[in-house]
């Protein structure tokens, strides 16, 4: 299971709320099977997308963990980087 981290100048939450726009029903059309203020899961298409956000000298850490979903986990880290 592939593990990526970025930095990015978004909020933790605004990290999360970019990543429900991307990876969910109006954006790639995966399932959230969790989601908290810092934190998404994602699941569809024999895979997961698993977000996990935390704020660290001024900007935020995005770790992701993923499965079947390398190609557009790293468009999202372009996006959002």
């Amino acid at each position: 299971m592939p593990h990526y981290g970025v930095r990015t100048k978004l909020s933790p939450e605004g990290a999360v709320d970019k990543a429900v726009s991307y990876f969910g029903e109006d954006g790639l059309g995966l399932e959230i099977t969790d989601r908290g203020e810092r934190c998404v899961n994602f699941k569809g298409g024999g895979g997961h997308v698993d977000i996990v956000t935390c704020r660290e000298k001024g900007k935020t850490e995005v770790d992701i963990d993923t499965r079947e979903w390398d190609i557009q986990v790293k468009s999202f880290m372009r996006q959002i980087g």
